[in-house]
C-alpha cells in the first residue's frame, strides 16, 4: 500500500499562529492567578493574531478582565482597604500587583506611615535593601512604633544581619527623646 504523503507546508505550522497560541494560553494563567492586567496584554495580542477562532475566545476572556479590573479599582472605599488588598498581594506573592497598589496608594497618601512599611517590606521581599532601608526609614519617622513592629516582622528577616537595619531599630537610648525630654511613642 502507497503510504499518504504530507504536503510540507502542513507539517510546518505558522509560527504566528503558534505565537498566538502561546500568548492565549499565558493570558489564561494571568487570570487564574488574579492578574488580570498581564492577562489583557496577552489576549490582545491575541486578538490581533491571524486565528479568527483564537482571537473571538480572547476577546470573551479580555471582556472578563475588563469588568474584573473595574471592580478592583472601585471596591475599595478607603485608603486602609485599599493598602489591605495591596498586602494580600503581596502575601500571595504577587508582588509586581502589590507594587502597582502601593504605588498608586503612595500618591494617594503619601503621609501614610503604613504605606512607607508596606513598601520597606515589598522591597525587602524582592531583594531592593537600599529601597527597602529607605522606605522603613521614612515610615519610622513618621510612626517611631513601626521599629517596634518590624523587630518581629518576618518580611524584614532578609535585612536582619544588616547593621543599617539593626540601627534602625535599635537606635542610641537618647535618640528616642525629643528637646524637652519627652519620649516619642
Amino acid at each position: 500500500m502507497a503510504q499518504k504523503t504530507i504536503p510540507k507546508k502542513a507539517a510546518v505550522e505558522d509560527p504566528r499562529y503558534t505565537q498566538a497560541v502561546q500568548a492565549y494560553e499565558a493570558g489564561l494563567r494571568a487570570m487564574q492567578e488574579h492578574k488580570f492586567d498581564k492577562a489583557k496584554g496577552f489576549l490582545q495580542k491575541v486578538i490581533v493574531g491571524p486565528s479568527r477562532e483564537l482571537a473571538d475566545r480572547a476577546s470573551v476572556h479580555l471582556n472578563a478582565c475588563n469588568q474584573q479590573a473595574e471592580r478592583t479599582v472601585t471596591q475599595f472605599k478607603s485608603v486602609e482597604e485599599h493598602y489591605d488588598y495591596a498586602v494580600s498581594l503581596m502575601n500571595l506573592g504577587d508582588y509586581v500587583g502589590a507594587r502597582e497598589h502601593l504605588d498608586k496608594l503612595t500618591k494617594q497618601a503619601p503621609n501614610a506611615d503604613y504605606v512607607a512599611y508596606g513598601l520597606a517590606a515589598l522591597d525587602c521581599l524582592t531583594g531592593r535593601v537600599e529601597d527597602s532601608l529607605r522606605h522603613l526609614q521614612e515610615a519610622i519617622g513618621m510612626n517611631r512604633a513601626l521599629r517596634f513592629q518590624a523587630r518581629n516582622d518576618s518580611d524584614f528577616q532578609n535585612l536582619a544581619e544588616d547593621p543599617r537595619f539593626t540601627e534602625l531599630l535599635y537606635p542610641d537610648p537618647g535618640a528616642d527623646f525629643n528637646e524637652a525630654g519627652d519620649l516619642d511613642s
